[in-house]
């Protein structure tokens, strides 16, 4: 994929966004990375990627016995057409098939198991060795790129991160329930929050930005201000 890179050839930039779900960080991340010049990378989408495979396979997404040797039989890749980026799993592309309700749940409870996150870890690390990128994520300033140049940990309250969800779902066509997604999301948070492995917490030396109440393009700004100014050492 060609792409305008703001940074010498030779030389890459890492930008850091962790958060909770429905925060708005795919979205936000991808606009700042757009008006960066640089990679944007959907960490989500892994696990999302490989949470599908479990349940296609027919296994309990909870269950690292049952999980891990399916690892041996996948190959999860990231690929960018015009701009876009597109996940597949053995080749096929899945991209629209990894945003639904029961997706993101199971994506929740594989990436809890420690096999699946080494997994995915070298592929993330190689992307910004590779790239300048602005990767998001939930363990993305703390594990993956604990050197990142700029960390944001980007949040919103759960009603409006639920709100957003919900719309966006009703939006291309899906059954929601709002009750039901607000109730998924603090379920997510949870789980998240609580795994033994990489849980989801604000880097000490991360910028919080709270979206709340904001239109998306009063969060890109705010997000792509922040790093700019990171990135210039005010």
């Amino acid at each position: 994929m060609k792409r305008k890179d703001s940074q010498p050839k030779g030389r890459t930039t890492a930008i850091a966004i962790d958060g909770p779900a429905g925060a708005g960080k795919s979205t936000i991340a991808w606009r700042a990375a757009e008006a960066l010049g640089f990679l944007y990378v959907d960490t989500g989408s892994l696990y999302r990627a490989i949470a599908l495979f479990v349940l296609k396979s027919g296994v309990n997404p909870s269950s690292p016995a049952e999980v891990c040797p399916l690892l041996k039989t996948l190959s999860v890749a990231l690929n960018y057409e015009n701009g876009n980026q597109k996940v597949s799993i053995n080749g096929e592309d899945v991209t629209g098939q990894i945003r639904s309700a029961e997706v993101s749940m199971a994506a929740s409870k594989v990436s809890a198991i420690p096999e699946v996150r080494k997994y995915l870890l070298a592929l993330q690390r190689r992307l910004a060795e590779e790239h300048s990128v602005v990767m998001d994520g939930r363990d993305i300033g703390t594990v993956v790129l604990p050197n990142a140049r700029v960390k944001i940990f980007l949040t919103a309250s759960a009603d409006e991160r639920a709100r957003r969800r919900y719309e966006e779902m009703i939006g291309k066509g899906m059954k929601a329930d709002y009750e039901e997604v607000l109730s998924d999301l603090k379920q997510r948070d949870y789980k998240d929050e609580h795994r033994a492995i990489s849980p989801l917490r604000q880097a000490e030396d991360a910028v919080l930005i709270d979206t709340t109440g904001n239109t998306l393009e009063q969060s890109v700004a705010e997000l792509t201000h922040i790093i700019r100014s990171r990135l210039a050492g005010k």
